[in-house]
């Protein structure tokens, strides 16, 4: 396995996460994503995509198998994507761009994202060997 593009996959992973949230959020400040989805897109719930983004760049540093961790982080990502699918079943993308662009877009972008990088986990998990310890 590749453990450059592992370690940068996981680095991008973290760092859409938190750029993402603190970019599209205006720091926490922005209420429309907030009100888009008050549940998962609260701003506790924004802190914790930053703190995953956080796990993933951590997880960057690890120099052994982190062969369950991506497993993880994969059903972590299908938990948004199955979230995000639902929502914008149920939701108007026009009408939530009318009230903000910055919300538009996080919305617009954010399932097909965490789609990317939950492909991205699992294949690590599928490819990773189990480290033993003794």
């Amino acid at each position: 396995m590749n453990q450059t593009l592992v370690k940068n996959g996981l680095l991008a992973a973290g760092l859409l996460n938190i750029g993402g949230v603190l970019l599209f959020s205006l720091g926490f400040t922005n209420t429309a994503i907030n009100h888009a989805d008050p549940i998962v897109m609260s701003n506790f719930g924004l802190l914790m995509i930053v703190v995953w983004g956080l796990a993933y760049i951590g997880a960057a540093t690890i120099t052994s198998s982190i062969k369950w961790l991506a497993a993880v982080f994969a059903i972590e990502k299908l938990v948004y994507v199955v979230i995000w699918t639902r929502w914008m079943m149920d939701n108007s993308l026009s009408s939530l761009y009318s009230i903000d662009v910055l919300a538009g877009i996080f919305y617009s972008i954010y399932g097909a994202n965490d789609f990317v990088f939950m492909l991205f986990f699992a294949w690590l998990f599928a490819s990773s060997k189990q480290t033993r310890f003794a």
